[in-house]
C-alpha cells in the first residue's frame, strides 16, 4: 500500500512546474490503473503494510477516490484555460486524493479519524476558492461546523476504546462486542459518520455545499466525501453491534421517511444541481437503512450503491456543469429543449438519469436490489416507504430529463456549441464503468 501513497505524494511536486495540467491528469489516471491492477491480482499481499492495509471495501473506494479525483482535473479545464490559480487547484485535488487514500487504507482508528477530518480542508478550500455565489462562505460555514460538530465526540469516543482495548487496530475493534457500550458512547461512534453520510435532519449543509461548489468540489463530495460515512460505519458498527441492534430502528424509520420527504423536495426543484444533490441524500438514506440492518444483503448493497452511486452523481453534476457553461444559469426554466440544441448531449443525460433511477444493467439497480432484500427481511414495515422511494426516484429523475432536455428552445441557446471531446471523454468515463462493473460484481456481493 506504501508504494501508493508515496507515488501519490510524489505527485505533488508537478504542481511546482507551469504547465503540468495534462501531466497531472494522466498520473492520476496512471495510478488508479496501477492500483486496479495489482489490486485484481490473485494471492497478492502487496496491499498491505505496516500500518495500512486494504480489504474489499477499501480497495473499491480508494480505485472509485482515483477514478474521480482524475475526472475533477478533466472536467474542470475552465481552471487552466482562465489561469485561475491553477497550480493551487491542482494541489488541493493530489492532497485531496492523498488524504482520501490514507483514510481508506490505514488500520488505526485514531489515524482514520485524523484523516477523515483533514479531507475536509481541502474540499473548503475548492468551495471558497472556486465556487460560484457569495453564498460560498455560508455554504462552506456550514460543512465545517456540521461535520466538527459531530465529529469531535468521535475523537473522545476512540480515546475511551483504547482505555479498554489497549489498541487502535480496526479489526479489533469488535472484540469490544463483549463489553458493555453504554447508550452515550454508541451515539459518540456513530453520530460523526451519520452526519457524513448525510442522514435526513442533518443533511443542510448538503444541498449548500453542493450549490455553491465548483464542478470538481461536487464530483469530489458526491463521488468519495460522502462514502466516508458508509465506510467509517463498515467499520464501527462491528463494535457496537449489541447496542445497534436496538436503535438501529431509529436510524432505518428516519432514513427511509427522510428519503420520501427528499425525494418530494427533488421534485420541486427549479435548479439543476440542487436536485441531484437533494437526490444524492436520497440514495444515501437507502444506504443508510441497508447497513443498519446488519445483515449480508445489506453490507454488500450498501457497498454496491456506494460505488455505483459516487458514478452517477458525479456524472450528472458534470453534465450540470456542462450545460451550466453555455447558458451561464442552472436554472431548469432556462436549461430548457436542449435536446435541439445538442441531441448528442442528452443521450448522456438519458444514459445518466436512467442510471440514477437504477435501470438495468446499471450497478445502482444492483445495489438497490440488494437493499430491497435487506430490509424487507429486516421488517415487512420498510416496504411501503421502499415503494415511495422507489417510485420517487424514478419520478424525480424524469422530471429532471424531459424539463431540462424538452419544452420551448431558449433563444440565448442558439449562441452555445456542442460537446467537446474532452466533455464527452468524461461522461463515458463516469458511465462506461457503471455499466460494465455489473458483469463482475463477485467482489461486491462476496465478500464479507
Amino acid at each position: 500500500m506504501l508504494k501508493f501513497l508515496l507515488m501519490t505524494l510524489f505527485m505533488i511536486p508537478l504542481v511546482l512546474f507551469k504547465k503540468s495540467w495534462h501531466i497531472t491528469q494522466i498520473s492520476v489516471y496512471l495510478g488508479g490503473f496501477l492500483f486496479m491492477v495489482v489490486g485484481s491480482l490473485p494471492g497478492v499481499l502487496a496491499l498491505s503494510s505496516y500500518s495500512f492495509g486494504c480489504d474489499v471495501v477499501s480497495y473499491g473506494l480508494i480505485l472509485l477516490s482515483y477514478w474521480i479525483c482524475g475526472l475533477m482535473l478533466t472536467a474542470s479545464l475552465g481552471v487552466y484555460k482562465d489561469n485561475y490559480s491553477s497550480q493551487f487547484f491542482m494541489f488541493l485535488v493530489l492532497f485531496l486524493l492523498l488524504m482520501l487514500i490514507l483514510t481508506f487504507s490505514t488500520t488505526s482508528i485514531l489515524f482514520f479519524y485524523i484523516y477523515f477530518e483533514a479531507s475536509l480542508i481541502p474540499t473548503l478550500f475548492l468551495i471558497l476558492g472556486w465556487g460560484y455565489q457569495p453564498e460560498r462562505v455560508q455554504a462552506g460555514t456550514y460543512l465545517l461546523f456540521y461535520t466538527l460538530l459531530a465529529s469531535l465526540p468521535l475523537l473522545v469516543g476512540i480515546f475511551v476504546f483504547y482505555e479498554d482495548l489497549n489498541t487502535l487496530f480496526v479489526f479489533s475493534l469488535s472484540d469490544w462486542r463483549q463489553l458493555s457500550v453504554s447508550l452515550v458512547l454508541y451515539l459518540v461512534m456513530v453520530m460523526a459518520f451519520l452526519v457524513k453520510m448525510p442522514m435526513f435532519l442533518v443533511h443542510l449543509w448538503l444541498p449548500k455545499a453542493h450549490v455553491e461548489a465548483p464542478v470538481s468540489g461536487s464530483m469530489i463530495l458526491a463521488g468519495v466525501l460522502l462514502k466516508l460515512g458508509g465506510y467509517g460505519l463498515f467499520r464501527v458498527l462491528g463494535c457496537v453491534a449489541v447496542k445497534n441492534l436496538y436503535c438501529s430502528y431509529l436510524w432505518v424509520s428516519i432514513s427511509l421517511v427522510g428519503g420520501v420527504l427528499v425525494s418530494f423536495i427533488c421534485l420541486r426543484q427549479s435548479d439543476l444541481k440542487s436536485l441531484v444533490a437533494y437526490s444524492s441524500v436520497a440514495h444515501m438514506g437507502l444506504v443508510l437503512g441497508g447497513l443498519m440492518t446488519m445483515n449480508y444483503w445489506g453490507m454488500c448493497g450498501a457497498y454496491m450503491m456506494m460505488i455505483a452511486h459516487g458514478l452517477c452523481s458525479s456524472g450528472l453534476f458534470s453534465l450540470t456543469n456542462m450545460t451550466y457553461e453555455r447558458f451561464g444559469s442552472r436554472s431548469l426554466l432556462i436549461n430548457k429543449g436542449l435536446i435541439n440544441l445538442m441531441p448528442s448531449m442528452s443521450l448522456w443525460w438519458f444514459l445518466l438519469s436512467a442510471a440514477n433511477m437504477a435501470a438495468p444493467p446499471t450497478l445502482n439497480l444492483l445495489g438497490e436490489l440488494s437493499l430491497l432484500n435487506s430490509l424487507v427481511a429486516w421488517s415487512w414495515i420498510t416496504m411501503t416507504a421502499l415503494m415511495l422511494v422507489s417510485f420517487f426516484s424514478a419520478a424525480y429523475t424524469l422530471y429532471l430529463y424531459s424539463f431540462s432536455q424538452h419544452g420551448k428552445l431558449n433563444l440565448s441557446g442558439y449562441a452555445s456549441i456542442g460537446g467537446s471531446a474532452r466533455e464527452y471523454m468524461v461522461l463515458v468515463l463516469h458511465w462506461l464503468p457503471l455499466n460494465l462493473l455489473i458483469l463482475k460484481s463477485e467482489p461486491g456481493l462476496i465478500w464479507l
